[in-house]
């Protein structure tokens, strides 16, 4: 019985002592939390979840839906989708990114601002066409990419960026998208509307532009007609007109901005806006002299398009100075803003 005493107290010396000499076991061993759970009171904190990708239910281009005519035909489409048309036809892809930021939130303000204004009569069936003397230009990914060659991939993307990277974003004037007009460059400034147009627009005034003879190719041209042709040209645009005798005879009272831009001149008697000349002629824009040399009379030109509102050279020149975008498009738009626009 002794002995089975002795080996009682050997057990029980076992049980109860030999954890206490070896040391405890850990608490994580004991308490392992349930998995996806942390400890009540712990120090670990839930990850974060990542951020979300913008979807397109948060794209105000993507909601916006517009009919357009383009190649003949009239299709449904979404403004992102026409912008990009716009931004890959208007302005040259190899243009800093900044500068087709502005082109697309320029674009997308002109579009807009005709929508809400009764639109065009030439097309009322259509919010936009691709007739640029009535819209804006436009061209398929397809007919870019033909233009674009290697390159297509990479400024596709480029546009792409451009357009959303501005979702929504419109040139605003006292609340409302402005007629958002645009050339390809100008001399020295641009115009102020009431020039071209013979009606003051208080955001379209005339501003600096940096674009030179150095920074824009074709910036120099020259238009040459016989006197014939000249004075057929004349004539279905102005068919008031005396032209008798010498060309040299057709044209004076030629007013001139100091930077060589027409206002205004008599041609045949008839007094004419130089705008209105160089559209007649199909002149790149309206600065320009004449000279004559036997029957031949030539009008050497300068810079290209109306030279109203933004400079499309010029914000390229800008952007690669480090403007960004807003800041291009407050300097070619005087006094507006650049804002998200739901309206």
């Amino acid at each position: 019985m002794g002995r089975h005493f002795a080996l009682s107290l050997i057990l029980i010396f076992l049980l109860f002592f030999l954890p206490w000499l070896w040391g405890e076991p850990t608490r994580a061993v004991q308490e392992e939390p349930p998995a996806g759970d942390t400890e009540p009171g712990g120090e670990e904190e839930p990850p974060e979840a990542p951020p979300e990708e913008p979807s397109a239910a948060a794209s105000i281009d993507k909601n916006r839906k517009l009919n357009i005519l383009a190649g003949g035909q009239l299709r449904q489409t979404d403004m992102e989708s026409y912008l990009m048309g716009v931004v890959r036809a208007e302005m040259p892809a190899a243009f800093e990114l900044e500068a087709l930021k502005a082109q697309a939130v320029a674009a997308r303000t002109y579009t807009l601002h005709k929508m809400q204004n009764g639109g065009s009569a030439n097309h009322p069936e259509a919010d936009a066409c691709d007739d640029i003397t009535c819209c804006q230009a436009y061209l398929s990914q397809e007919e870019a990419a033909q233009n674009w060659g290697d390159q297509a991939p990479a400024w596709e993307e480029k546009v792409r960026a451009a357009v959303t990277g501005t979702d929504g974003e419109c040139v605003l004037y006292e609340g409302a998208p402005v007629l958002a007009v645009f050339h390809s460059s100008s001399v020295g400034a641009t115009q102020d509307a009431a020039v071209v147009w013979s009606a003051p627009v208080p955001y379209l005034r005339s501003v600096e532009t940096p674009e030179s003879e150095e920074t824009v190719p074709g910036y120099r041209s020259t238009a040459s007609f016989t006197a014939g042709e000249l004075k057929e040209r004349l004539l279905s645009g102005l068919p008031e007109a005396r032209l008798e005798g010498s060309p040299s005879n057709w044209f004076t009272n030629i007013h001139q901005q100091a930077s060589g831009v027409v206002d205004s001149l008599t041609v045949g008697g008839v007094d004419v806006a130089g705008n209105r000349l160089r559209t007649i002629l199909d002149l790149r824009s309206a600065c320009f002299t004449i000279s004559f040399e036997g029957e031949t009379v030539s009008f050497s030109v300068t810079g290209y398009g109306h030279g109203v509102g933004m400079s499309q050279y010029g914000a390229n020149i800008l952007a690669g100075d480090g403007m960004d975008y807003r800041e291009i498009l407050s300097w070619y738009y005087t006094g507006a803003t650049v804002e998200r626009y739901e309206g």
